[in-house]
């Protein structure tokens, strides 16, 4: 499973690759850049603050996550699944969303504007609202953080989800704000959940934001972080002067980052087990689980593997050597095979959940025949493939079908997997390479198919210097069209024009997904409830209780 997914949606300069490895850590479950806390840590300690589980009272929560937490914790950049799920427990934007619905709801400010149409949104700031520190959340604080976000000398993940649409956030009293549009959408409501707000009096000081990358969080929300020990675990404490929606209801939790598969499922099962939770659930432990009495359960969403070509280099630059190799994967196959039928074969970028979702004008059916028929309208003899890989189990488990299909097609294969921080490091240095399978999944950021797809495709986000494609006269109009469309106004207009742009995402192939998988969650229903399997990485236990 995909711990970090780059942040393509970024509009403006490209950050460069430090900033990049550190909000991201690129692609992978195990290898995020290592970060040390400066004033929370004094570094990797002991895990064994789990208090010994138990139901109530006191009692420590034990969650464990399949992914690293030493990637960045600072809102404004990561797209860590850890510090994401982290830090939804931690801090508020001014309105939150469902963790599986996406719905907006009044979270920092103390309602939704009536009108999400207008060009205008007012925000009052919950009274008596704090920061983990004690001190008051006021307007500057708001406007500190959108100003970060928008400033267009500072590179963020955060400005590609607002910079499009959002003028700017000025503050009208000490406990009000109005957000300037410019021009009326409303799918910004569920976006604001994005837009996570920092206490100015922490952040605006001088290595601030150097400390929250590294994992310094302070925030207004339910809980308050307690320790972090990068590669070890991370903990938290209920707030007790959290006044919000939705409060803590575990006195303590303690969240393990345990990216190995064996040692991660056997800390919920069997007699040694001492965590209540865990994500990243392997297909294979899903039968064992269940019989031990913990409930499994899948989230499917837009987890997808996904091909990312190298148009400079010959010949994934012509279209139909792209989709000659895409006919030539049996997904059928993979879904069986490696993904234990927790998968559904890509039928257009979106999954089929998606609320925009359409099956596209171009599905890759597994189809030979087609696929070297196009290879020979394309004048490719000979071909030999270097595929390199993100090393994340699962991954890895769906490349000897690509293998062997396109060996089925006379294609000469060498499978390259590596560490995932390896493969985006040469992907950062322009080194050359021919074809990258990895994964992705930006239902992390929501379900807004223009806000995903801005994620994959535009102009200047990472993916397409990879893919040395934004250059190209397809590519130019592709992206002018997809700016008219977030200006639509009229939301089964927009939506027709976004799902007409995937056809030509679909046809042309650059960056596009196989399958999309089910990602699995197990807990343990004699002693939590209110759990949710998400479609994306993390957990979300804001509506969870001791049983």
């Amino acid at each position: 499973m995909s711990d970090l997914i780059p942040p393509t949606a970024a509009r403006g300069p490209a950050p460069d690759r430090r900033s990049f490895l550190r909000y991201t850590g690129a692609l992978g479950a195990a290898t995020a850049v290592t970060g040390t806390l400066s004033a929370c840590s004094a570094g990797p300690q002991s895990t064994n603050e789990t208090g010994g589980g138990g139901q109530g009272g006191d009692s420590t929560l034990t969650a464990v996550i399949g992914y690293g937490n030493d990637g960045s914790w600072d809102p404004t950049q990561t797209a860590s699944a850890f510090a994401m799920a982290g830090n939804e427990h931690i801090y508020e934007g001014l309105l939150g969303t469902d963790p599986i619905s996406r719905e907006p709801y009044a979270a920092l400010a103390t309602e939704i504007p009536n009108d999400l149409k207008a060009t205008t949104w007012r925000f009052a700031l919950r009274p008596g609202a704090k920061w983990h520190d004690g001190k008051p959340v006021t307007a500057d604080d708001v406007v500190f953080v959108f100003d970060r976000i928008l400033d267009p000398k500072t590179q963020t993940l955060a400005k590609g989800f607002f910079a499009s649409w959002l003028k700017e956030v000025r503050k009208t009293d000490a406990m009000t704000v109005e957000l300037i549009l410019k021009f009326p959408f409303p799918d910004g409501a569920a976006r604001l959940s994005l837009a996570k707000i920092m206490p100015k009096h922490v952040f605006s000081r001088p290595g601030a934001w150097e400390d929250a990358t590294k994992g310094k969080a302070v925030g207004s929300g339910p809980y308050r972080q307690t320790a972090h020990h990068p590669k070890s675990n991370t903990t938290f404490e209920a707030f007790e002067d959290y006044n919000g929606p939705r409060k803590a209801a575990f006195k303590k939790m303690n969240w393990l980052t345990i990216v190995d598969a064996a040692p991660r499922v056997a800390k919920i099962s069997g007699s040694g087990a001492d965590a209540e939770i865990a994500d990243n659930i392997p297909y294979a432990n899903i039968a064992q689980l269940t019989k031990s009495g913990m409930t499994v359960e899948g989230g499917a969403g837009m987890n997808n593997l996904f091909l990312l070509f190298n148009t400079a280099h010959k010949p994934f630059d012509d279209v139909r050597v792209r989709q000659a190799l895409h006919y030539a994967i049996d997904r059928d196959k993979m879904i069986e095979a490696a993904l234990r039928g927790h998968g559904k074969a890509a039928t257009s970028f979106l999954d089929e959940a998606n609320p925009s979702y359409r099956p596209a004008r171009t599905v890759y059916a597994y189809d030979l025949a087609k696929a070297r028929k196009l290879l020979k309208e394309a004048g490719v003899g000979k071909l030999r493939v270097n595929l390199m890989a993100v090393n994340v189990s699962w991954i890895v488990d769906c490349l000897p079908t690509i293998q062997d299909g396109w060996e089925k097609l006379g294609v000469e294969v060498t499978l390259d997997p590596q560490e995932t921080t390896a493969v985006f490091t040469k992907l950062d240095q322009k080194k050359d390479f021919q074809i990258v399978a990895a994964a992705s999944n930006p239902n992390q950021f929501g379900l807004d198919a223009d806000l995903i797809m801005h994620y994959n495709y535009g102009p200047q986000n990472l993916w397409m210097g990879y893919a040395r494609w934004a250059g190209n006269p397809t590519a130019k109009k592709l992206f002018k069209d997809m700016e008219q469309a977030t200006r639509e106004p009229e939301a089964g207009r927009k939506k027709a024009m976004i799902q007409e742009y995937i056809d030509v995402i679909a046809e042309q192939a650059v960056l596009y997904p196989v399958v999309h998988n089910e990602l699995m969650t197990a807990w343990d229903p004699k002693k939590i409830t209110g759990v949710r399997a998400q479609p994306y990485p993390g957990i979300n236990l804001l509506q969870a209780k001791w049983a």
